[in-house]
């Protein structure tokens, strides 16, 4: 019997052509006063001015191939698509992919390169293309896939973010993703000032997951892959740095208790951490368990690892 798995158009194939060049424009515009992100540097990055990001308007990549690292839902038996994008709109001091966000490690490449290599991660068979890090680049992005879609992609688009993003930019994609994969790094704006340089990260985190399940709803899965909808990570932090009670109940009471949520437990001293205690340490057991039992206290049944 043929499942949705055998038979699922991704949302950008449903699209015409017109909208897709519109879309296209509308976020390539941006960036010529970049307000891509909550930053909202304004600069002009077509004409080589960088803002926080340290940007331009090509595709930027650090690294790709099929990932077996990812949630279930994603990996399915041949792995996720992963494209790693280089550089990033946040500034986290305890970043585990600092050579990357923080050290500018990738290469430049045109958009008919970066469309190549999803070919290539779909013709080895991964079950969606992974964009990792996308927010500062989302126009690259969609230029790419158009490419690609018209050379053959077929496969769900997961947009794999930080959840600093802007409205006005979530709009733009809507029916480009299939897969929103979110972070909600924490619920206290001086948390998020300390170690993010982003005090407005927790208001900008909710409204734009608010925005992203609008679009897509709760996460579908069939024959364990998953397909459409919303995933979300959660690192657990030392001492209750994240806020992890503040994140559940946001994710039970204004999101859906239906949410797919990875609350992560491998947070290590990275990068500058080892300078702000009580990022220093591993998280212990306790605290790990007590976010569990935090989000099932308040309703949460899809968590990854731990009750599916």
């Amino acid at each position: 019997m043929r499942t949705k798995l055998d038979t699922y158009i991704p949302a950008y194939r449903l699209l015409s052509n017109k909208v897709l060049s519109d879309k296209m424009k509308e976020a390539e515009d941006i960036l010529k006063e970049c307000t891509l992100c909550p930053r909202r540097c304004g600069v002009d990055r077509t004409s080589g001015e960088l803002g926080f990001c340290r940007t331009s308007d090509k595709p930027f990549v650090s690294s790709w191939g099929p990932h077996f690292g990812e949630e279930r839902p994603l990996v399915g038996r041949y792995g996720s698509g992963t494209i790693f994008f280089g550089n990033c709109n946040l500034g986290c001091l305890y970043c585990q992919n600092y050579s990357i966000s923080h050290l500018g490690e990738g290469v430049e490449m045109s958009h008919e390169k970066l469309a190549d290599i999803m070919l290539s991660l779909q013709r080895q068979g991964c079950h969606n293309i992974n964009f990792v890090t996308p927010t500062h680049q989302m126009p690259m992005m969609l230029r790419s896939i158009k490419l690609a879609s018209e050379k053959g992609l077929n496969i769900p688009i997961v947009y794999n973010c930080g959840g600093y993003e802007s409205i006005q930019a979530l709009k733009i994609l809507e029916g480009f993703i299939d897969i929103y994969m979110p972070d909600f790094k924490y619920i206290d704006p001086q948390m998020a000032l300390k170690y993010s340089y982003a005090k407005d990260y927790p208001e900008s985190a909710k409204s734009s997951i608010k925005e992203m399940h609008r679009q897509v709803g709760d996460l579908y899965i069939d024959k364990g892959v998953a397909l459409r909808g919303l995933l979300v990570r959660h690192l657990v932090l030392p001492q209750g740095i994240a806020g992890t009670e503040g994140v559940v109940k946001f994710f039970a009471e204004e999101i859906s208790k239906n949410t797919y949520i990875n609350i992560m437990d491998q947070y290590h001293p990275c990068f500058k951490a080892f300078d702000y205690p009580p990022l220093n340490r591993r998280i212990t057991n306790k605290e790990f368990d007590e976010a569990i039992k935090l989000a099932k206290d308040y309703g949460l049944n899809r968590i990854d690892g731990i009750t599916i």
